[in-house]
């Protein structure tokens, strides 16, 4: 009498990773309008004339000049930003840095989240497995101290009369 042996399946070596669901019509949206919004404020800064003094670009907008920056003579934090995502959008990448450092940052992550949200929408694949893995120590720090230093270089380019670009 034969004895039969027992035949066990093979362990898989490797299974790639499942596909990550679609997301829904209401995500889509979503990521369609923070993708036109980002694409608003691109265009708005494209029908911008620059200020040639490096501030009061967004008076053109209808707004108030700043008013720290007439009550001190000191720049605040956000002086700039408005002229410098006008040089950004016309492609002046050095004059945007040099107006104000940190109006540059945030008009490159504009329109990158224009592209991301965009992509997003039109893919319905969620990026959040990606964002996930970097964790926050890595971008919200460095983003802060740069803040102050760009706030510090506006107001030293202001002090000294070297605010502007041509």
């Amino acid at each position: 009498f034969r004895e039969q042996k027992m035949i066990e399946p093979v362990p898989s070596i490797y299974t790639g990773p499942t596909p990550a669901p679609s997301l829904r019509a209401g995500a889509r949206f979503l990521s369609l309008m923070i993708s036109a919004a980002c694409l608003t404020v691109l265009l708005i800064a494209a029908r911008l004339t620059p200020g040639p003094a490096g501030v009061a670009t967004h008076t053109q907008l209808g707004m108030q000049e700043c008013q720290f920056l007439a009550r001190t003579g000191i720049p605040c934090p956000s002086c700039g930003m408005t002229t410098s995502f006008s040089l950004f959008v016309r492609g002046k990448i050095l004059g945007s840095f040099w107006l104000q450092p940190m109006g540059a940052v945030l008009a490159i992550l504009t329109s990158l989240a224009f592209w991301v949200a965009l992509y997003i929408a039109v893919s319905g694949k969620s990026i959040a497995r990606l964002v996930r893995t970097i964790p926050s120590r890595y971008y919200l720090p460095p983003l802060l101290t740069w803040a102050l230093v760009a706030w510090g270089w506006k107001i030293f380019i202001h002090l000294k009369g070297i605010d502007g670009w041509r």
